[in-house]
């Protein structure tokens, strides 16, 4: 049963940077200066606030395929391709064009189909998901239910593409909960992916055959 066992152990081998090094490829903080900034897409979805105006105020507000966003007073805007702060201070020049004086508008994205990490590998539900505003290894992690009963929290790795070239670095969850290491920021596009301990692999399966062999036993006595 042991030999069996053995032989249906995978784990994850990453030819990746660790320890400090992995924090030259993948750095702990972003470096807002250095970062694009985000381009609406369709449907997305803004909240756009005008100030002191309520009723010219929208939640969620998605944004059609064809880009448009339809909004009281001024109706139709152009959203897609543009970035929250070029859409802002077009709404503010509708709404003088419409009689509005001296318009204060935010917007806010609200939530992105564009923006988005995937969780892979031990955790307890993979998946594709959204990201908004800063989010760390330690929430990425979250998004995904967290790891299972197998995984490896010193060998979570976090796959990027930077300027067209795949780079990956391996991180030390343990450490970072305990706030001996950084909490990395996880960029759109990201592949986060938590690898399997050996050791906690072949006990959960020794677990799960062990009843079936017990009954074995006495069958072929």
């Amino acid at each position: 049963m042991a030999c069996c066992l053995s032989g249906c152990v995978t784990t994850e081998q990453f030819d990746v940077p660790q320890g400090e090094e992995a924090y030259d490829r993948i750095p702990p903080l972003r470096i807002e200066g250095q970062q694009e900034e985000y381009i609406i897409s369709p449907r997305d979805e803004l909240t756009i606030s005008v100030f002191r105006e309520p009723e010219l105020s929208v939640t969620a507000a998605p944004v059609e395929s064809g880009g448009g966003l339809v909004l009281p007073l001024i109706g139709r805007v152009q959203a897609a391709g543009r970035t929250t702060s070029e859409l802002a201070q077009a709404i503010e020049t509708d709404l003088q064009r419409s009689g509005l004086r001296f318009p204060r508008v935010s917007v806010i994205l609200a939530e992105t189909r564009t923006q988005n990490v995937t969780v892979d590998g031990a955790v307890v539900q993979p998946g594709v998901y959204d990201l908004l505003g800063r989010t760390t290894l330690l929430q990425t992690l979250a998004f995904a239910r967290g790891a299972n009963r197998t995984a490896d929290l010193d060998k979570v790795a976090i796959f990027r593409t930077i300027d067209g070239q795949r780079n990956g670095a391996l991180f030390d969850v343990m450490a970072i909960r305990e706030g001996r290491m950084p909490d990395p920021y996880i960029q759109a596009g990201d592949y986060v992916v938590v690898g399997s301990s050996a050791t906690k692999s072949f006990y959960y399966d020794s677990l799960s055959i062990l009843p079936a062999f017990g009954l074995f036993i006495p069958l072929v006595n």
